[in-house]
């Protein structure tokens, strides 16, 4: 195995981009060789100034032929939507692409947000896979952890009965507008649109269950969803956005995997965002994922400041950097797997274990690995 550093292009600077400039720039595995940005008061500046640290020497482009011109080894995609015809640019260009945009398996993008061709995404980013001899991953958003830890869990136990997997957070330090007004935040809590808008925009934790159901070799015949939501019970204000009395604030949303009639995998969102909401859910800022069987397992998995972090920095704000980092470490991690993969269109199903680790840092990866 090689570890010479991947060459990494950064696609946007947004929530989770910004925070992943950094942290390509500290990995032992990458190297940033260029920045792409939506924002045209971002292009020609420094890296560094756009995130707020020193200079990287690393110059924002806003034109795609710069990045097909550095023929970096992949592209560190962090939209928040998939941008199918990019892709297929860069796959088609032979440049591998990870990314943590609304994309797991590619099965909620088929059947949502089918490409204006008319043939699906995923043989679109297949083919162009092929065409270029590159390899495609997405992650998903911060779902992209919760179903590999469920997966993992079930590797001590004779039988699997049921799976759920429960996310519990508050949500107010996900500084993202747009994000929120796309699943009903905001609206009044009686608006008919919201359960829709709601399903519609978490559907990729659906494709979470179908991933959790081809490692486990179960057949889902549908994906149902449920939800529930707290209306604001006086007017909030976030700092960042304002939420009106009597409107959307936190939810629960459930969506269930039916095997056999029944229902098998589950994935339930239990978001807080305003303080003060009917029904209010007291969140516990963790993934707890339930697998009953033989023997049941269950498992809480806690996110904490970084060690030797001082209370004092416990800021709403590197909270939120925190969030950032959980959901685009995935796809950082797993650059080196991708990239030695053979072309084509992964799911976390088909990468090795390796794919899913941290790195330690200041010191030489070894040339052998034990066992191999």
């Amino acid at each position: 195995m090689s570890h010479g550093k991947l060459r990494v292009f950064q696609f946007a600077t947004g929530n989770v981009g910004s925070e992943m400039v950094g942290r390509i720039v500290d990995h032992p595995d990458l190297e940033l060789v260029g920045l792409y940005c939506y924002s045209p008061d971002k292009v020609g500046l420094d890296a560094g100034e756009i995130i707020g640290i020193a200079p990287l020497g690393v110059t924002a482009t806003g034109d795609v032929a710069d990045v097909l011109q550095a023929k970096p080894d992949v592209v560190n995609f962090n939209g928040v939507w998939p941008d199918i015809d990019l892709f297929c640019e860069l796959l088609d260009a032979g440049i591998n692409v990870v990314t943590t945009s609304d994309w797991i398996t590619g099965y909620h993008r088929d059947r949502n947000h089918p490409h204006p061709s008319g043939r699906k995404p995923t043989e679109l980013i297949l083919a162009a896979c092929q065409r270029g001899g590159a390899t495609f991953y997405g992650t998903g958003m911060n779902p992209g952890l919760a179903q590999i830890l469920s997966i993992v869990a079930t590797a001590g136990m004779g039988r699997v009965d049921h799976i759920t997997v429960l996310e519990t957070v508050d949500v107010s330090c996900h500084h993202s507008v747009d994000t929120w007004k796309n699943v009903g935040y905001g609206r009044p809590v009686d608006d008919p649109e919201v359960p829709g808008l709601l399903e519609t925009g978490c559907t990729v934790f659906a494709d979470s269950i179908y991933l959790m159901a081809d490692c486990l070799d179960l057949e889902i015949e549908d994906i149902v969803f449920e939800c529930e939501l707290g209306a604001c019970t006086e007017h909030v204000d976030l700092g960042w956005w304002t939420l009106p009395k009597g409107s959307v604030g936190a939810s629960l949303a459930k969506f269930k995997g039916i095997s056999g009639g029944d229902p098998k995998i589950e994935v339930h969102l239990e978001w807080q965002m305003a303080p003060k909401t009917e029904p209010r859910w007291d969140v516990q800022g963790c993934y707890i994922t339930t697998i009953e069987g033989d023997p049941t397992i269950v498992n809480r998995h806690m996110i904490f400041p970084a060690t030797g972090m001082p209370h004092g920095a416990w800021t709403p704000e590197y909270f939120a950097s925190v969030g950032m980092t959980i959901t685009g470490m995935p796809a950082l991690n797993a650059i080196r797997s991708v990239c030695e993969a053979k072309p084509g269109l992964m799911t976390s199903s088909d990468l090795p274990l390796r794919s899913f680790a941290g790195r330690f840092h200041g010191q030489v990866p070894t040339e052998t690995v034990a066992g191999r």
